[in-house]
């Protein structure tokens, strides 16, 4: 994921702004990481540079 993504992402619950925690790095790629929304509160998962924004309900379905 790259982190221009940040300027249009928010939490797909509330709409409320994330908050990127990065766990892993390469060149200007989040490979592993997280997306926090303060509102709701939520955490979305980065894994693979790929965010995975399913509501909770929906994610392990």
């Amino acid at each position: 994921m790259k982190r221009d993504l940040m300027d249009i992402l928010a939490c797909p619950v509330c709409k409320s702004p994330l908050e990127l925690t990065v766990e892993k790095e390469e060149q200007d790629e989040i490979v592993i990481g997280s997306l926090l929304c303060r509102k709701c509160p939520e955490t979305y998962p980065i894994t693979d540079s790929i965010p995975n924004l399913l509501p909770p309900q929906l994610r392990n379905a």
